[in-house]
């Protein structure tokens, strides 16, 4: 068989290509699936390429895994619900950095090189808190544990000592010095067992509330992993190098604009607790109930009508409704707008998948900054399944939201509030707009109440 080793490197040039290609397009919601696409063409060349490195054994192997791999990754995404995709971006991301560490672990077992060994350490170190800290991740988003932070007394000095215990223990797989009678068999096994439990004690203590930001910080986590892993090599990987670096530069820059949207550095998010107490506050007023046919008079005469979106209208699958909904009042020429809130929902652009989803037109939605103004002018606020991003308690001094930019919703001349109860948000925090004159709680399912609410307005 003819040695073809040399389109290699011709081809991860062209993979890497394609992916900055695909990473440019999803960052626009119209061109977003065609950016998947091309990323996914991208991942395919350069692993059918891989096939042709020279001395490669076990292709079989190799072969199974990706088939195995990849139809469950193929199964799962068909039958995944959107209400679910939060919990499965946590758990594929943490499968990759996982692998990161196991790529890590390969190359540590046979490197003499200082150079590259220090980069498979820090690579298996990344790799292996993103892997355990994703499992956190998911299981709190998919209810398996209890969202709200985990705490104990002195967590932080425990963290900092598995933490200094691990770097420690990836030095001596790098040195093994003859002073130790231990092998690097030895060493390596502790330094992963330190790394991923020092993953497990970082995301025990973020709240719910912050798994937006918990979720694309662990994906710049992969990112990285992966990339120092490409450099690992006797022979540097660059496709490995230039998608884990757009990857983690990426992954960074959304975990910046995360933490900016909520006002909360990265320290606080994933050191602070928050929402590991509940604020001692007796909100005065009451919660005011209000009848379907009431909120489509609203509605149907209204001139402007504004719908937040939350995490309640991704449980309802709600968002096929709104839609028709929107059609409804737009044909009575009613100006409809969608207020989008960065963290709104599980993962970031939550809100923005599922609208896009039910067919919602990019011009409909608009971000926080774009619509707050409008607000004292708009006839109706609906806020579907919304609550941190719209509470606010973000005004007021000594409450754990204080400074959180939010919609302004209380200000607009009627809010309407779809919920199943009175329960508060993720974050555990109780929400002053409930009470507030201008509001009124709708309750019910969201997919049932604004079913009921389209054949309401019809009657108008």
């Amino acid at each position: 068989m003819a040695d073809l080793s040399w389109l290699i490197d011709p081809v991860y040039i062209v993979t890497i290509f394609f992916f900055i290609i695909g990473m440019q397009r999803m960052s626009h919601p119209l061109t977003a699936r065609s950016g998947i696409v091309w990323a996914g063409a991208a991942m395919l060349i350069a692993t059918l390429a891989t096939f042709f490195t020279p001395g490669l054994t076990n292709l079989a192997l190799i072969a199974i895994a990706i088939v195995i791999g990849g139809g469950f990754g193929y199964l799962a995404a068909k039958r995944v619900a959107m209400t679910d995709m939060p919990q499965m971006i946590a758990l594929y991301n943490g499968m990759g950095g996982g692998a990161a560490a196991g790529i890590s672990a390969v190359a540590l077992l046979g490197t003499t090189n200082a150079t590259t060994g220090s980069l498979a350490v820090i690579g298996g170190l990344i790799g292996a808190i993103s892997f355990t800290g994703s499992i956190i991740a998911f299981m709190k988003l998919h209810g398996w544990m209890r969202p709200r932070p985990i705490t104990f007394p002195g967590q932080q000095v425990v963290n900092m000592v598995v933490l200094a215990l691990a770097i420690i223990s990836g030095v001596l797989v790098i040195l093994q010095p003859a002073w130790l009678p231990l092998s690097v068999a030895m060493y390596l096994p502790l330094f992963f067992v330190l790394s991923l439990g020092f993953g497990l004690l970082m995301t025990l203590p973020i709240g719910g509330a912050d798994m937006p930001v918990v979720i694309s910080m662990y994906n710049a986590f992969t990112g990285l992993a992966v990339a120092l892993d490409g450099f690992s090599f006797a022979t540097p990987n660059y496709a490995m190098v230039v998608a884990g670096i757009i990857v983690g530069a990426a992954g960074t820059l959304l975990t910046l604009n995360m933490a900016k949207a909520m006002n909360r550095s990265i320290t606080n998010v994933f050191f602070g607790a928050f929402g590991a107490t509940e604020e001692n506050v007796e909100i005065q007023g009451s919660m005011k109930s209000i009848e379907t046919d009431d909120v489509a008079v609203l509605l149907a005469y209204a001139n402007t009508v504004v719908v937040a979106p939350g995490y309640g209208m991704a449980v309802a699958q709600a968002q096929q409704k709104v839609k028709e909904l929107t059609d409804l009042l737009e044909s009575r020429n009613v100006q409809v707008k969608f207020a989008i809130h960065p963290v709104a929902g599980r993962m970031p652009g939550h809100m923005n998948v599922l609208l896009a989803e039910a067919g919602v037109s990019y011009d409909h939605l608009f971000d926080r900054d774009e619509i707050n103004p409008e607000f004292p002018s708009t006839d109706v606020v609906l806020v579907i399944g919304a609550n941190d991003v719209v509470n606010p308690a973000a005004h007021r001094q000594g409450s754990p939201l204080f400074g959180m930019p939010i919609l302004d919703v209380d200000q607009a001349k009627n809010v309407i509030v779809l919920k199943r109860g009175q329960g508060k948000g993720f974050s555990g925090i109780e929400n002053d707009l409930f009470y507030r004159d201008n509001t009124r709680m709708l309750y019910g399912d969201a997919q049932e109440s604004v079913g009921k609410l389209v054949q309401a307005v019809k009657k108008f």
